[in-house]
């Protein structure tokens, strides 16, 4: 089977790597892909929203399974032409991708369907939003409706920080037509927890869990950015909590989809926080979240190719069986200095000669250039991922791989899983 992986990320990569694992994978594309899929795959220079040139390239190619990556890719409607063109698609469709796409949809489907969530309410003006923040006095999350890259969700603790908030995306348009409207929702507090489910349209199986950290610097201090660094499993979190998770979240959001006539087949992801009061829903994505998903993959000892497939093809088997390892994984983000505002690109990469064996590197903003080799293009530009019988040895070999990488302005965060090694 000729397998295309759309997008450029380190999650695209992560993917890449399983699937080649497979046996049932003849080869493997990847579109645009980056430095790293260079190495391993065949890269496509066509852009993960270039719905004619992916359907072009899938019939030419004869592909016989499309992974969609990133956001940008379902809100284009790329799995909709695939499947339009007859081919397998992992991954949803447009109308039924706004559940990420659109927080203000996400928040219907989750009130139409009981989905425990926290109190909010959608505005496109600033005067009334101002108002309702002023409530919870100023502790609230302003979320922009549209897609962002992650980075369109201010965290508030007072009245004039939500007040910045809402005029940055109402009034100065931080966020151009993403935050045209917006979401607020109530502050909570407690661990965050990220579950996927993967799903035919009517069934979901759960993958492990994981954990990610958004802010950009140590301490969760910082902006918000596409995420730092994950790790799993996370925690404190057992396999009944998964399980709780795919019976009131993952499953009636799909059942609700569908009783819309929107069949869901891909990864559903959900964002969640553990608060005193139970399980809530920060956020849906349509697709396999970046970092976790290098987090989550290595752990896969199964076959990843099937279950996508089945999924693809609306055959999920009622319980199909993934084996897990037992092994921790923890992945730290390096990325270019300034990210996630301004940050310039183009500067050589050094030291992942040196980089130890034990170490998975996961490329995302790299691209190899005739004479200088891999350097920087984008804003997280590697995952270094290590695995280890515990989180503490893992995330010592994860950080033993970001320590060693060198470009002019590299960091990365120095905490990401320190939560698992003091419990």
């Amino acid at each position: 089977m000729r397998i295309l992986v759309i997008g450029s990320g380190a999650r695209e990569h992560a993917l890449v790597w399983k699937c080649l694992q497979s046996p049932l994978a003849e080869r493997v594309y990847v579109a645009p892909g980056n430095g790293g899929t260079a190495a391993v795959a065949r890269n496509v220079p066509v852009p993960a929203d270039d719905v004619t040139g992916l359907v072009r390239l899938a019939r030419k190619e004869r592909i016989g399974l499309a992974v969609l990556g990133p956001e940008s890719a379902v809100a284009a409607g790329v799995g909709d032409a695939l499947r339009e063109a007859g081919v397998p698609v992992f991954g949803p469709g447009r109308a039924a991708g706004r559940i990420e796409s659109s927080k203000a949809f996400a928040r219907e489907v989750m009130l139409r369907a009981g989905i425990p969530a926290p109190v909010s309410e959608t505005f496109t003006e600033p005067g009334p939003a101002r108002r309702w923040a002023r409530r919870y006095g100023g502790r609230v999350a302003v979320k922009a409706d549209g897609l962002a890259l992650g980075k369109g969700v201010i965290v508030c603790d007072t009245s004039e920080q939500a007040d910045r908030a809402i005029d940055d995306m109402l009034v100065h348009h931080r966020f151009g037509r993403a935050g045209a409207a917006i979401v607020i929702q109530e502050r909570l507090e407690g661990p965050e927890l990220s579950v996927f489910g993967v799903t035919d349209g009517r069934r979901v199986v759960p993958l492990a869990p994981a954990r990610d950290f958004k802010r950009a610097r140590d301490g969760d201090e910082g902006p918000n950015t596409g995420g730092m660094g994950a790790y799993s499993p996370p925690v404190g979190v057992t396999s009944e909590l998964v399980d709780e998770v795919t019976r009131r979240v993952l499953t009636p959001a799909v059942e609700e989809l569908a009783r819309r006539g929107l069949e869901y087949r891909g990864v559903l992801y959900a964002g969640l926080m553990l608060t005193p009061s139970g399980i809530r829903v920060l956020e849906f994505n349509a697709r396999f979240g970046d970092p976790e998903a290098q987090v989550i993959l290595p752990r896969l000892n199964s076959d990843l190719v099937p279950l996508l497939v089945s999924a693809a093809l609306g055959e999920l088997p009622a319980h199909p069986w993934l084996e897990w390892s037992q092994r921790a994984a923890v992945g730290v983000v390096v990325a270019s200095g300034g990210y996630p505002d301004g940050y310039e690109t183009g500067f050589v990469i050094e030291g992942l000669s040196t980089v130890p064996r034990n170490v998975l590197t996961f490329h995302a903003g790299t691209r190899a250039v005739e004479g200088l080799g891999l350097v920087t293009s984008g804003g997280r530009v590697l995952t270094m991922v290590g695995l280890g019988e515990d989180v503490e040895k893992a995330r010592m070999a994860a950080l033993s791989g970001a320590v060693r990488v060198r470009f002019p302005g590299a960091f990365f965060r120095k905490d990401i899983a320190h939560e698992a090694v003091r419990a």
